[in-house]
């Protein structure tokens, strides 16, 4: 048996910890974004930067590798089948919000050379990804490449990829450095799909040791990635070569377990995750424009003057305001927001999906309602 088919989840079963798993990493990225911001317009730092720093080298790790768990399910249906669901869905969802970003940066786009020099920025993202939305076009890309080379042998593809992580080209371009950079934990999420969620059990049948090897884990993530590399103020130890690769492989793979034990556990804690994790793709898309605003009002008030605080309240506005706005426009004409029209489905290959549906599928959860 081909081992990157793995043992996934039946069609009808969603597993409650992949959504706990995406909202824990939805909301330390969008931490970062609000507590780097606002420290910085602040000329400070408070209690959030040690969590930033700390969630660094296996922050998007663990997004990537999530988000190629489900990819088995669909790289060996036809290419038009495959470009709907993997290209186009996100396509889709990087256009339209290119745009909305770029109208809302509009003057600082376009400065004084106008709607040319606007123009101009539009055509070069779609080569080189823009501000935030790379995570999404990388998507797409790592897919499609994946599909490619899936005739390769599993430690090929992922020897390969781990080469490219640890020994990246010297490159000016923004795509070629995060491929190199991200493409590794991707696949890796493809190939070992039935080992993570083996995994999964077995932290769920023992949740004691599971809890041990975190700690433990915790402590070994904390020393490389809070501590500098070549004396004070120098990089962390998480971005030498090879230890980069280590601690974000290992953090993605503590980060499964944390989100199995979180999603065992239940109670509200869980259940706001699962909430952030299902509607993580709406959250990334959108969470720029309220942090932007939140960050601007706390700063030019004045009303908030400890750091910790401040980046805290930006963060959690960044993050509750899309998941508002996705339930607000839900059913109306705005949904196109967050969910692709029927028009922009290649022909025949099924209905329209939402935001969040190519990183887990839509089916019934497991373990609660």
């Amino acid at each position: 048996m081909d081992p990157r088919a793995g043992t996934t989840p039946e069609d009808g079963l969603r597993l409650a910890w992949v959504d706990v798993a995406k909202g824990l990493c939805i909301l330390l990225v969008v931490t970062m974004h609000a507590t780097l911001g606002t420290g910085a317009a602040m000329g400070g730092e408070g209690f959030l930067h040690p969590l930033v720093a700390f969630a660094q080298p296996f922050r998007i790790p663990a997004f990537f590798l999530l988000s190629g768990l489900f990819l088995g399910r669909v790289i060996g249906r036809g290419w038009r089948t495959f470009a709907d669901k993997r290209v186009v869905h996100f396509a889709y969802f990087y256009g339209l919000w290119l745009l909305i970003q770029s109208a809302a940066k509009y003057g600082e786009i376009a400065g004084d050379g106008g709607p040319a020099a606007f123009l101009r920025h539009l055509a070069l993202a779609l080569v080189e990804p823009y501000a935030s939305l790379w995570f999404i076009y990388l998507l797409a890309v790592f897919s499609v490449v994946t599909k490619l080379l899936r005739r390769l042998p599993g430690p090929v593809l992922l020897g390969g990829a781990a080469l490219l992580q640890v020994f990246p080209p010297h490159t000016p371009s923004y795509l070629v450095e995060e491929f190199c950079a991200r493409y590794v934990f991707f696949v890796a999420g493809y190939l070992f799909a039935g080992r993570v969620f083996a995994l999964a059990e077995a932290v769920r049948a023992r949740p004691g040791p599971a809890l041990g090897a975190l700690a433990l884990w915790a402590l070994a993530e904390g020393w490389i990635a809070l501590t500098p590399a070549a004396g004070p103020g120098s990089p962390p130890l998480a971005s030498l070569p090879g230890l980069g690769l280590a601690a974000g492989a290992l953090g993605a793979v503590a980060l499964v377990a944390a989100a199995v034990l979180l999603a065992e556990g239940g109670g509200p804690v869980a259940r706001a995750l699962r909430t952030c994790g299902h509607r993580s793709i709406a959250i990334y898309l959108a969470f720029f424009l309220p942090m932007a605003v939140a960050r601007t009002l706390v700063v030019e008030t004045g009303l908030i003057t400890d750091v910790g605080l401040a980046c805290l309240i930006v963060a959690a506005s960044a993050a509750l305001v899309p998941l508002v706005l996705e339930r607000l426009v839900r059913g109306t004409r705005l949904d196109v927001l967050f969910r692709r029209p029927r028009a922009f489905h290649l022909a025949g290959t099924g209905a329209p999906n939402r935001a969040d549906a190519p990183l887990a599928p839509r089916p019934a959860p497991v373990g609660g309602p």
